[in-house]
């Protein structure tokens, strides 16, 4: 029987990818998206499309009962969905705060609450939560996006031991820099929110740096493949660090002191080239 596999945030990038990877593999794949116009070639592909907003608890349960009305059941889900907004702590607006935790957290915890109770029923099921090597470090300008990615790792820890004995396995995807997207949005609230302020020109800085360094992404399809084998493998790794920069980065942040981490991280970041 077909693994009925529900993927957020499927319009572009991973999810994108994922959705067509795992149609190629013959399993019944929802895409989840807000603009469902933007995945008429995954529909094309067989995908069946889903309009959900991940901030929106009636979009969200509107999706799953759609799912579970028609199949009985979802086997895995994956958190895909989710965004970065850069900026100084002190200049994001607390509503942009609490809108990236909003997607990139409190949706995905809603969605695991919803798809539990059936998995539960089964003894099965694999809930895959794409987080990000910015959970396991932190640099300047970021502070909102990284803190919204170590709660994903927090959640995602305490979850894989909680559902262990009903035969549900939690992975953790970490992609470094991957080409899609997020880089420009991010940059973009970056430049935006420090604009007449004391941190414009260190944040200008920042993003000339990200824009240097996305040239070297890892393409999308890397961390399709992972979400691939994180679904197909019977034992999956509890993380995959996958993607440009991830394992040197997280390698560095364990190994060098703080205070000397802070320095490096300032120096590549907020210098002026």
């Amino acid at each position: 029987m077909s693994k009925v596999i529900l993927i957020t945030g499927a319009s572009s990038g991973i999810g994108y990818d994922a959705t067509l990877r795992l149609l190629k593999k013959g399993y019944t794949v929802y895409a989840a998206a807000r603009n469902v116009e933007r995945m008429e070639d995954l529909q094309r592909a067989g995908a069946y499309l889903i309009n959900m907003d991940v901030t929106d608890d009636e979009s969200i349960k509107a999706g799953i009962e759609k799912i579970l009305n028609q199949q009985n059941r979802i086997d895995v889900l994956v958190n895909n969905a989710g965004y970065g907004s850069f900026g100084a702590i002190e200049n994001v607006a607390i509503k942009e705060a609490r809108r990236q935790f909003e997607v990139n957290v409190f949706g995905l915890a809603r969605l695991i609450q919803l798809v539990l109770p059936t998995m539960r029923e089964r003894k099965e099921g694999r809930i895959i939560n794409i987080s990000s090597m910015a959970g396991r470090f932190s640099e300047p300008y970021g502070g909102w996006y990284h803190a919204t990615k170590y709660a994903v790792e927090a959640l995602s820890d305490s979850l894989r031991m909680e559902l262990k004995s009903f035969g549900i396995k939690v992975v953790l995807i970490e992609p470094g820099a991957i080409a899609s997207n997020w880089s420009g949005i991010a940059m973009k609230h970056l430049v935006e929110s420090s604009e007449g302020t004391v941190y414009e020109s260190y944040c200008k800085n920042q993003a000339d740096v990200f824009t240097m360094m996305y040239k070297k992404a890892s393409d999308a399809s890397l961390i399709g493949r992972t979400i691939e084998k994180a679904i197909t493998t019977k034992n999956p790794k509890a993380r995959y660090l996958k993607g440009f920069g991830a394992k040197p980065i997280i390698f560095l942040s364990k190994i060098i002191p703080t205070k000397l981490m802070d320095a490096i991280m300032v120096k590549a970041l907020l210098s002026k080239k």
